[in-house]
């Protein structure tokens, strides 16, 4: 099965700040990114199915991009939940697991929120689910880290403290086989 990840367009917040479970807007750019992104989908013709993250800035960029079509919405599909972070500014934290959290990102959890580990393992596990379906071609509308996650699944990279330096760009794609 091919599955063609997209990432969602770029949000409206200020730079440095958490926001991964939170449902933040999209800039005022999100016509012009999801065009370029409607266009390079173009090239994977129709799919089987469509499924997106819950959070707006996903929805969007589907609805965009397939229009007409409804994704089928999964909360295993949301970004990193940062837990107490969320819509703080990384400089403004003031907990000491932060700078853990720094040091060891790939096994450290943020505080009240998840790590990279549990982040893996229910991307992973919604990943497990859909191969047992007889889809051909999927497309999925989600965030950066579930990309990365879905990367080290498919074998692109090894889950280390190297797999963020595979982060796609706003609007990016990223094709895996399973």
């Amino acid at each position: 099965m091919k599955i063609i990840f997209v990432r969602h367009t770029s949000v409206d917040v200020p730079h440095g700040t958490c926001y991964g479970w939170t449902d933040v807007p999209v800039r005022d750019t999100f016509v012009e990114e999801a065009e370029r992104t409607r266009m390079k989908l173009l090239k994977y013709g129709t799919f089987d199915h469509v499924y997106s993250s819950p959070l707006t800035r996903a929805r969007l960029l589907a609805a965009y991009c397939l229009p007409g079509i409804r994704p089928t919405l999964d909360p295993r599909l949301k970004e990193m939940n940062m837990g107490d972070w969320e819509m703080q500014r990384y400089d403004d934290i003031k907990d000491p697991n932060l700078q853990e959290w720094f040091n060891d990102f790939m096994r450290q959890p943020t505080t009240n929120g998840e790590g990279f580990p549990q982040m893996y393992e229910r991307v992973a596990s919604f990943l497990d689910e859909i191969r047992q379906h007889p889809y051909e071609q999927v497309a999925i509308f989600a965030h950066g880290g579930v990309l990365i996650c879905a990367g080290v699944y498919a074998g692109l990279f090894p889950a280390d403290e190297h797999a963020f330096e595979h982060s796609t760009p706003y609007g990016g794609i990223v094709e895996i086989d399973i």
